[in-house]
């Protein structure tokens, strides 16, 4: 149920986005939403597990067309791979975990967006601004003897 309310959902974002509503397109979008932040190869595993046929390079396209059309975000840590996220627009923020790389949204901590002012915009018109906080998770910050066993 939950799956087929997504769908309805994400096919009527798509044709707001003037973009044809396909297999590959639902795909991405129901994988990146169940997994937010989800890398590349990610997104192109868990599609294959449902669309067996699509190769590597539609899944590509479709990220980078569902990026265009402000539909998915796309970020990337310094040092890390490009990773997707449904949630555009609000311009939130990213903490990072330097042991086990997980990443987890944060809010902007004060006003709309940008969020931040910059002491000197240049004469640009600043519409988003992002902000990486880094550190450990709890899981990784946890005595070793307290982790759970994988």
């Amino acid at each position: 149920m939950a799956l087929m309310q997504s769908r309805t959902a994400h096919s009527e974002q798509l044709r707001a986005a003037s973009l044809r509503v396909t297999q590959p397109r639902l795909a991405v979008l129901d994988t990146v939403t169940e997994n937010p932040h989800a890398d590349t190869e990610t997104v192109y595993r868990i599609v294959r597990e449902s669309l067996p046929v699509v190769s590597r390079q539609a899944v590509y396209d479709v990220l980078a067309a569902l990026t265009t059309a402000g539909l998915l975000r796309r970020i990337q840590p310094s040092g890390t791979v490009a990773r997707y996220e449904t949630r555009v627009g609000d311009n939130h923020h990213h903490v990072v975990c330097r042991s086990c790389g997980v990443i987890a949204d944060v809010d902007c901590a004060v006003g709309e967006a940008p969020c931040l002012d910059a002491s000197q915009a240049h004469g640009f018109s600043i519409d988003e601004a992002e902000v990486v906080y880094w550190g450990i998770c709890p899981g990784c910050s946890a005595p070793q003897s307290s982790r759970p066993r994988s």
